[in-house]
């Protein structure tokens, strides 16, 4: 859906104290959830109001997205990432 909000806290809200956690006590995931949250930030600003873009760049801005949670899942889920 065009405009969703890919927010960790709502991509995995069971385990939202643990985000909380990591982002003031692991700097590495404090610096990659705010890379996460600000591509998502520009990639819903892109959705929403209909800003001209390549395909190539939006699609290049999801991957980074996608490759950002992973690792923000990962060390979330078992430290590694």
């Amino acid at each position: 859906m065009l405009g969703e909000n890919h927010a960790l806290m709502y991509e995995y809200p069971e385990l939202k104290e643990k985000i909380h956690q990591l982002k003031l006590s692991d700097e590495a995931f404090a610096q990659m959830a705010k890379e996460y949250h600000d591509l998502d930030h520009e990639i819903r600003g892109l959705e929403v109001n209909g800003v001209p873009t390549t395909d190539s760049r939006f699609v290049e801005l999801k991957a980074r997205r996608v490759h950002l949670k992973d690792q923000l899942h990962a060390r979330l889920v078992n430290g590694k990432g």
